[in-house]
């Protein structure tokens, strides 16, 4: 609020409006603080706490290459991320009310800035499966660009808009509406991110009709650089993140 319009005010009206700034403060504080902690849901679902906020990222109906994975649980998240609304990345059942971003642009949630930006399913300019919205944020003073389904190359736009991530989730198995391992290889080169989150591979929960790949083919083209198989979660803070280079966290 500006300064004439707080003096124009009472005095009760003027301490009720610092303290919603205090308050304001105290959540920019919290969220560019602490640690952060992600959890693999499963295929390109995670879950990011942290900040005093909970974000979670495409939900999927379990069929496929997901068929053995449960479904994830809305429950407790402030905010649901989805790339596109296919079934794998996007799928929110009827019977569940949650805030929910699916499209591009520039949003403001709870003092958090969320970018989605748009780029195409495919390999054919998304004439084939359409946009798929690539989403990046800060949480817990972390920068995070979570790729989504990408298929198409990062162009020079795409690079200046989502500059260096300290954590990149990116799409490694392939298909037709995402990075197969050398594609995902040249979005990391071109990104540089200090973190490598592979999504979107094949598992054991896949049936046999997934066509994706496993992660182990990007890893083997990411020859050199540190990989650590961590389990389920992964927690980080701002100050932890490598200062050269970068290291690959498989999340299972």
């Amino acid at each position: 609020m500006k300064r004439r319009q707080l003096l124009q005010n009472a005095s009760a009206a003027l301490v009720s409006t610092l303290g919603l700034g205090i308050a304001s403060n105290w959540q920019t504080y919290q969220a560019q603080t602490g640690s952060l902690t992600v959890t693999s849901l499963g295929h390109m679902c995670f879950k990011f706490a942290g900040g005093g906020q909970t974000i979670l990222t495409n939900p999927f109906d379990p069929r496929g290459c997901t068929e053995g994975y449960s479904a994830p649980s809305l429950g407790g998240a402030d905010l649901v991320l989805v790339s596109s609304r296919l079934l794998d990345e996007g799928f929110i059942p009827e019977s569940v009310t949650v805030r929910l971003l699916d499209e591009p642009g520039a949003y403001e949630i709870n003092g958090l800035s969320v970018q989605g930006v748009g780029m195409p399913h495919d390999r054919e300019g998304g004439r084939r499966f359409g946009t798929n919205t690539a989403w990046l944020w800060s949480q817990a003073g972390i920068k995070i660009v979570h790729l989504g389904g990408a298929a198409a190359p990062i162009d020079l736009e795409d690079k200046i808009l989502i500059g260096r991530p300290d954590v990149l989730l990116v799409p490694v198995g392939g298909g037709p509406k995402a990075y197969n391992p050398a594609e995902a290889v040249a979005a990391v080169e071109s990104l540089q991110p200090k973190v490598v989150i592979p999504t979107q591979y094949r598992t054991s929960a896949a049936s046999s009709s997934c066509e994706l790949e496993a992660v182990d083919e990007f890893l083997g083209l990411m020859a050199g650089t540190p990989v650590d198989r961590v389990g389920s979660s992964l927690t980080i803070q701002a100050r932890s993140l490598p200062t050269s280079g970068m290291r690959i966290k498989v999340i299972s």
